[in-house]
């Protein structure tokens, strides 16, 4: 190999902490441990059966509070996070209850902190609080 040679990599990793961490499932022997969960995101059942003597994978899951400045008309929201930078990546929730929650609220010119729930590379708006009036 010469020393003119360039050599170019490309990364898709993520240089961020892992979305998982290990956690012990239990004794030594033949014994399996059947996991039933529901996704915190879609609502869905999810099924599992690993061997008791394996670690499983378990996600981060962090939550967030943001104040809610604005609504879009294509259903984003724009949050003010709490260094003074607004994010502006995030849809209106599709649960119905808490879209009319929140759209009543911001019409009404309240002021509101949405919970949003991040785990695995996803985000959502989980929950609401109402300050007071702006």
């Amino acid at each position: 190999m010469s020393d003119s040679e360039e050599h170019h990599f490309e990364s898709k990793a993520d240089a961020g902490a892992s979305k998982t961490y290990p956690q012990q499932t239990g004794k030594h022997g033949h014994a399996k441990c059947h996991f039933v969960a529901i996704d915190i995101f879609n609502g869905k059942k999810l099924e599992d059966i690993v061997p008791s003597s394996h670690n499983c994978d378990v996600p981060h899951v962090n939550r967030t509070e943001y104040q809610l400045i604005d609504i879009s008309e294509d259903g984003f929201v724009s949050l003010l996070t709490s260094d003074g930078n607004t994010k502006d990546d995030l849809r209106l929730p599709t649960d119905e209850t808490l879209l009319g929650q929140i759209k009543e609220g911001f019409d009404s010119g309240k002021d509101l902190v949405v919970t949003v729930q991040s785990s695995m590379g996803e985000e959502q708006i989980c929950a609401l609080k109402d300050v007071g009036p702006k």
